[in-house]
């Protein structure tokens, strides 16, 4: 599995989710460190343990490109601006599904 393409096509899901642990929202700040873990735990939820130092690369990987697509904007080395609103929770979209059938 390519995780850096899995992360990029899922990237609302995966931001919705790193919402359930970290204030993630529209012009907040974001930490290099709070997306490596996130990334690790998102993982591990599909029964994959990537290890510290790949999840680092790809969350390095990962900011590169939202910054690229205009998402993130840099602060610092490690720190960056969510230019982006992450929707709705995982949760709501589900609940909604839900009232549709």
């Amino acid at each position: 599995m390519n995780y850096f393409d899995d992360l990029i096509h899922n990237r609302t899901i995966f931001f919705n989710y790193m919402k359930e642990h970290y204030e993630v929202h529209l012009n907040s700040n974001i930490f290099l460190r709070d997306i490596l873990y996130s990334i690790k735990r998102f993982y591990k939820n599909k029964e994959v343990d990537l290890n510290y130092s790949d999840a680092e690369k790809l969350a390095f990987k990962f900011t590169d490109r939202l910054v690229q697509n205009g998402d993130l904007i840099i602060i610092s080395g490690n720190t960056w601006k969510v230019n982006f609103s992450p929707g709705i929770g995982v949760i709501a979209s589900v609940a909604e599904k839900s009232k549709q059938e």
